[in-house]
């Protein structure tokens, strides 16, 4: 087997060399050498190869109706809603800071979104209020990688398209581990702000009437989680329609019923998808170029009969890919990880019988713990600088929620059923 590519790959990294890039390169000179048994034009042609996939489409359309969303004013909305639910709590501020994201997972889909949206809005007042800085930078940090779990999540998207799975199983597996971490987290957001004697945003629960007036505000922004989930269910579209659907509908709410974007608005937001679309589509095309050397090789063969020959327990197995992404994800991007690994890996777990579906989640669940992971995750560096805070300092503040994400993780681990029940209630076995 020819190792160059692995090799030159793990030199690209060092570098600094983005991750789609650094996918390319290191396979241009495998190929110019296989000339005499394949044409050299197979890295074009394996870069548009799977471009056409009917599932991809999902992608743009999840992007452009976050985009449409926060643009509406559908976050601010919620971020009511979620005090008057949880504000009385102690750490009140906090407590809406992580309801808020589990909220936004039905929309936005990214973490990275989520985070930058809450550093604007939410933590200038939870500092006004007394919240410490670290505490509230490494709150939003940490509450963020909820959104991705949370269907229309993007990297469940594209464990989909990797794999070949179903999307809107993927879609439904979701759910329970993304309220599981948001209960958790919660849980230890009361725990410090009892310690450290934070009080609630609100003296007293909120009363009927506000409650009310906030879920008539913010309920339109709620109905998309839950036209996803019935819609799959009753078979009136596929996922990929349910995304062109969450742009119509949440374009109708901004223009027609909050009135907060306007028909010039429509070029900057298509834009702001594009840009995002691009970074996630070119990052999927090169992986695939990569993938058709790993499957030239029979790296994958041989690396599935290393790990049958190592273990044939299935929860072992699970245990060796959690420590692999664990410590991967200290050091590599989410995404870049599972394009390389989601097709060696998975036909190792599917001879284990592990249901394709949990394998799914577990690797999603371990790509988004990376994203806080010191000492490279991405998270930790785009909201040390909006913050203003010093990334040691937030290092410093965000193991206790990688505590909570270990634990949750290990529970999806062990117990599948978190994962595989409302797929199999949804879909059937």
């Amino acid at each position: 087997m020819n190792f160059m590519p692995l090799i030159l790959l793990a030199v690209c990294f060092i570098c600094g060399i983005p991750v789609a890039y650094s996918l390319i390169i290191a396979v241009i000179p495998y190929f110019l050498q296989m000339a005499a048994t394949m044409p050299t034009d197979i890295i074009v042609q394996r870069l548009v190869a799977n471009s056409g996939s009917f599932p991809l489409l999902a992608i743009p359309f999840f992007i452009l109706s976050g985009v449409i969303m926060n643009r509406a004013g559908i976050t601010q909305r919620l971020m009511v809603l979620a005090d008057c639910l949880v504000g009385h709590l102690t750490g009140g501020l906090g407590q809406v800071n992580v309801l808020l994201s589990a909220m936004s997972g039905g929309m936005s889909g990214s973490c990275a979104a989520d985070a930058a949206t809450q550093c604007k809005i939410l933590v200038p007042e939870m500092t006004k209020r007394g919240y410490d800085i670290s505490f509230s930078a490494a709150v939003t940090a940490a509450s963020s990688l909820i959104t991705p779990i949370i269907p229309p999540g993007i990297a469940l998207v594209m464990y989909a398209y990797l794999v070949d799975v179903s999307v809107g199983k993927m879609f439904m597996a979701g759910y329970v581990p993304g309220i599981l971490t948001t209960v958790l987290m919660m849980l230890l957001v009361y725990w410090i702000s009892k310690k450290r004697h934070y009080k609630g945003s609100r003296t007293k629960r909120a009363s009927a009437q506000e409650l009310w007036q906030a879920t008539r505000q913010g309920i339109w922004g709620l109905f998309i989680p839950f036209g996803i989930l019935i819609g799959l269910r009753m078979g009136l579209f596929s996922p990929t329609e349910a995304g062109a659907l969450c742009c119509l509908y949440s374009l109708i709410i901004g223009l027609f019923v909050y009135r907060t974007i306007k028909l010039k608005d429509l070029w900057s937001m298509i834009w702001e998808a594009v840009l995002g679309t691009c970074t996630v589509l070119f990052l999927m095309a090169a992986a695939n170029v990569f993938a058709y050397y790993l499957s030239w090789e029979r790296i994958p063969h041989e690396f599935s009969k290393l790990l049958v020959e190592a273990t044939d327990n299935p929860f072992v197995f699970l245990i060796i890919v959690n420590v692999v992404f664990l410590v991967l994800g200290m050091f590599l991007e989410g995404g870049a990880s599972m394009v390389i690994l989601a097709p060696i890996l998975a036909p190792v777990a599917a001879s284990l019988g592990i249901d394709m579906i949990h394998f799914g989640i577990v690797m999603v669940f371990n790509i988004t713990i990376g994203c806080i992971t010191p000492p490279f995750g991405i998270i930790l560096y785009l909201v040390s600088p909006l913050l203003k805070i010093n990334v040691r300092e937030l290092m410093r503040a965000i193991w206790p929620f990688i505590g909570v994400f270990i634990i949750v993780l290990m529970i999806i681990t062990f117990c599948p059923t978190i994962t595989t029940w409302i797929p199999n209630l949804v879909f059937g076995r």
